[in-house]
């Protein structure tokens, strides 16, 4: 496949945009980028697309999209003036979709997440991550795994999952974090790496969850499994959490409204991502913004993710994550286009993808639009023309 006519944002850091691009795609790799005019020859279909931009793929690099249920009520709640705090202690919060997700079957909990995933895709999503979470059992967390995984196979894009079974203590061991973590977290995880069912693991560390010692031994027990980590943190008060999670060389810290210096310092040093979840911000109506310009001032990459889960940030559309970072938190569109490509698969760990360059997979994003600028500026509109997945074309 040889596209022609394309105004490229290739994200490699080399220059912000080819006006007049063009892709040679082998397989399911990039096998060439450049100006149109220095196109060498090849055979395939030439794909003329008209002046139309092309990034990457988008990742969407922290979700819940595995779950059952629903937290409208709890919408109201919030509303009529209750805090988070004081929604997860009445017992709603995550504790609520936990008992959704318990009841409902894993054939069940893929077909919600379908549905969700579609919605994703036709905005230019060509990578998922997908966390577990709301099981908070061995069997339940594995559940939702399994049904991670199984996305996968159901549609064209790439799922990376995370174990977070550390999310929250369930009503049976309230009080009992520390039992939680012995007799749930520790054997979840190596039942989800022994069956390969976990890319990395993930944890909140925050009053309302997990203290940092407690996540210090969950994720003492993935280094021992080989396995990357990344944690909430920083959502709604300062932990360390940020510090925790670059002790441990994370591929990412997520959240970060209470962010300190010391906390970004410690990111720049690990090569810790930072991500940004304007979606929660927005939901929850926070007025803690995260420290964007300390982040710029030490270097630490962000990323933007969509944290599609029931409560807290019920979207799927990750170019709307891109408009509420750029119009809350300031990024730039640029920062804002990075954040979606280049620094959410960092974030993940991965290198093959997030850029268009020779060698990396053939993840490409189409869009009715002529300046990448476009993406953000827009409000709940996703004009995409095309989606290209491991080098095949989904119109």
């Amino acid at each position: 496949m040889i596209l022609i006519n394309a105004v490229l944002a290739t994200m490699t850091g080399d220059e912000a945009l080819i006006p007049d691009g063009a892709v040679i795609i082998a397989g399911d790799r990039i096998r060439w980028v450049g100006p149109r005019a220095d196109l060498p020859a090849a055979e395939g279909e030439r794909i003329d697309l008209g002046g139309r931009l092309v990034t990457p793929g988008l990742v969407d690099c922290h979700t819940h999209l595995v779950h059952a249920g629903d937290r409208a009520r709890e919408f109201e709640m919030r509303l009529e003036g209750a805090s988070y705090e004081e929604v997860a202690r009445a017992g709603g919060g995550i504790v609520s979709t936990v008992r959704a997700t318990r009841a409902a079957s894993q054939s069940e909990l893929e077909e919600g997440a379908l549905s969700r995933l579609d919605r994703m895709l036709a905005e230019g999503v060509t990578t998922v991550e997908v966390k577990s979470g709301y099981g908070l059992t061995v069997a339940d967390e594995l559940k939702m795994l399994r049904a991670a995984r199984a996305l996968a196979h159901r549609r064209p894009v790439g799922v990376v999952t995370s174990l977070l079974a550390a999310h929250a203590v369930p009503p049976e061991y309230a009080g009992r974090a520390d039992a939680y973590v012995d007799d749930v977290c520790l054997p979840a995880l190596a039942a989800a790496r022994a069956e390969g069912l976990a890319d990395a693991v993930d944890g909140f560390c925050e009053g309302i969850a997990f203290s940092p010692e407690q996540i210090g031994r969950v994720f003492d027990a993935a280094r021992a499994l080989g396995l990357p980590v990344k944690l909430h943190a920083e959502q709604l008060s300062n932990l360390g959490g940020a510090g925790l999670a670059a002790r441990y060389g994370a591929l990412s810290a997520d959240h970060l409204e209470y962010l300190d210096e010391e906390g970004a310092a410690a990111m720049a040093r690990a090569g810790t991502v930072a991500v940004i979840l304007p979606g929660a911000f927005y939901t929850l109506r926070e007025t803690q913004v995260p420290p964007i310009d300390l982040l710029r001032r030490h270097g630490v990459p962000m990323a933007v993710a969509t944290d599609c889960n029931p409560g807290t940030a019920p979207m799927t559309s990750l170019t709307l994550a891109m408009n509420m970072a750029c119009t809350f938190f300031r990024l730039t569109p640029e920062e804002s286009l990075a954040g979606v490509t280049r620094h959410a698969a960092a974030a993940l760990g991965l290198d093959d993808r997030g850029r268009i360059a020779p060698g990396l997979r053939a993840d490409l994003a189409v869009w009715d639009a002529r300046h990448p600028a476009e993406l953000s500026y827009r409000i709940g509109a996703t004009p995409l023309h095309a989606r290209i997945f491991g080098g095949r074309l989904d119109a």
